[in-house]
């Protein structure tokens, strides 16, 4: 009799223990390192990003199934990742955070089942699923199968790609064949001082090609944020890090099936900002801040700006008009005077892309003077590469709607969410210029030097009164209504109103060819 008093109690012992043991990962010297290198613990990562005491635990007892090199006798419940879905802002997401402290967070076979498992249940339940990376990549004891592991990841990164959001923070180290899982996800976070991100590091760089260069320079957060343009946000810390996604989340549907969550409006629909009148200058050449009309006209003032360090001649991110989520892709006259380059291009594409796979309408604020000259850009590609804009475009079905706050010359005009890619709603300010060149440079091609000082400069008038205003667009039906920029608020909000039931089937295809 007294054995069966003592055995529930053994029983409960035992998976107490199991539980401590998974709990304190690689031990607390090691979670000490964690917090003197100005890191998180991953279980810390994931309290922070959830909703409290939302978070269920999965495949928490799970162990390595490796017996060379010794590894049969370091066997820790969890090995080295925390997988499990949660809560924030009271919607279901999955999520998995690797933990450095258990074997540097290296990815076993057993890890990758764990990861595998979690997308496979955010594409089956609709919900975004998160990943926290912090891994020193691929774990070399358990050789091919880590590789498998890491391409059965891929697989369904792509597989979920449109169906879920898909959302990447790095958080320490991520090198090697782990930086593909994050670059196949709809956004990444890098934190400033503790995370980077490269295919190879900087000794085999060196070995290689002889250069001299630090982690933090090859893969550091700004290096990703700024130049590759491989990182979306960067954050200050980790904290910072999963309130930001937090926020980002907030803007976005759980699934593709879904529209993006509203939230309730105290903001005016009505509301004018007499600002707007005056903002953009009379001299088509002199800048402006394009940022200045998006926080004027989006619920509370509230734009959440994507890829902000990179490409700054095109802005782009989401706000909210009477409440519904939006994307707003807008050319930047105070960087580059709102060229469109190769960068700019492709970071609007793909946000485009992204937020028709979404359901999120686009508004689009274009002024533009064309596309940037020079052979660097031509080598580069740019015709490829703007091609791809206008491919997002035209492909976009969800609500568009385009406002032409000063210029849009040329193809330009066209690639900015034209009524001829399918732009439902085309606004223009009373002082843009449509036309096929500026002023100047249309006389001089026209007349060829057959003019005088005066006569050209009366050319140039002529044209520009002719051709350089939105009434021939507008005469021609190209352009739906010419508005006051204080009326910006309200028109965009009808627009969207409006165009809430949109929808436009393209023809039956297995997928087009981007141009990649």
């Amino acid at each position: 009799m007294e054995n069966m008093k003592t055995e529930p109690t053994d029983k409960f012992h035992v998976l107490e223990k199991k539980n401590q043991e998974a709990e304190m990962g690689g031990g607390p010297e090691r979670i000490a390192k964690i917090h003197e290198s100005g890191r998180k613990t991953a279980r810390e990562r994931i309290n922070l990003l959830l909703d409290p005491k939302t978070f269920v635990e999965l495949d928490k007892l799970v162990v390595h199934r490796s017996q060379d090199f010794g590894m049969d006798k370091q066997r820790i419940p969890g090995d080295g990742i925390v997988t499990g879905y949660g809560k924030i802002d009271g919607r279901l997401v999955y999520v998995f955070a690797q933990d450095f402290t258990v074997f540097g967070g290296s990815l076993s076979r057993a890890n990758a089942d764990k990861i595998v498992k979690v997308q496979e249940l955010s594409m089956k339940m609709g919900a975004p699923l998160i990943g926290l990376n912090d891994s020193g990549g691929a774990r070399i004891q358990e050789g091919v199968e880590s590789l498998a592991g890491y391409a059965d990841i891929f697989y369904r990164n792509v597989q979920a790609s449109g169906v879920v959001p898909q959302i990447s923070a790095i958080l320490g180290p991520c090198a090697g064949g782990a930086v593909y899982s994050p670059a196949l996800t709809d956004f990444i976070f890098m934190t400033k001082d503790t995370s980077y991100m490269f295919v190879t590091g900087p000794d085999v760089i060196k070995t290689v090609t002889h250069e001299e260069v630090t982690k933090n320079e090859l893969g550091g957060a700004m290096t990703h944020n700024s130049k590759s343009g491989v990182a979306h946000f960067r954050a200050d810390d980790d904290e910072q890090a999963m309130m930001m996604i937090r926020e980002l989340l907030s803007f976005l549907p759980s699934n593709n099936m879904e529209d993006p969550p509203v939230k309730p409006c105290t903001d005016s629909a009505h509301r004018t900002d007499e600002k707007l009148q005056t903002l953009i200058p009379e001299s088509p050449n002199k800048p402006y801040d394009i940022k200045d009309i998006i926080v004027s006209v989006v619920d509370d003032h509230n734009f959440f700006e994507v890829h902000q360090h990179y490409a700054r001649n095109v802005a782009i991110g989401f706000g909210r008009l009477n409440g519904k989520p939006v994307g707003f892709v807008a050319n930047q006259p105070a960087a580059l005077a709102g060229v469109l380059d190769i960068d700019g291009s492709v970071k609007a594409a793909r946000f485009v892309r992204f937020c028709d796979a979404f359901n999120i309408p686009i508004i689009t604020f274009a002024d533009v003077p064309g596309f940037l000259p020079g052979t660097e850009q031509e080598f580069g590609g740019i015709i490829k590469h703007g091609a791809k804009l206008i491919y997002a475009y035209a492909e976009a079905t969800v609500p568009k709607i385009t406002v032409i706050t000063r210029k849009a010359y040329g193809g330009a005009y066209c690639v900015m969410s034209s009524k001829h890619l399918g732009g439902d709603i085309n606004y223009a300010y009373p002082g843009a210029e449509i036309a096929v060149m500026g002023p100047e440079g249309a006389v001089n091609i026209l007349y060829r030097n057959k003019l005088n000082d005066q006569e050209k400069a009366q050319a140039i008038e002529d044209y520009r009164h002719t051709f350089c205003s939105p009434y021939k667009a507008a005469g021609l039906g190209y352009i739906d209504e010419v508005i006051y920029p204080r009326h910006t608020r309200l028109k965009l909000i009808q627009a969207l109103e409006m165009t809430e039931n949109k929808r436009e089937t393209g023809p039956a295809k297995k997928h087009g060819n981007l141009p990649l």
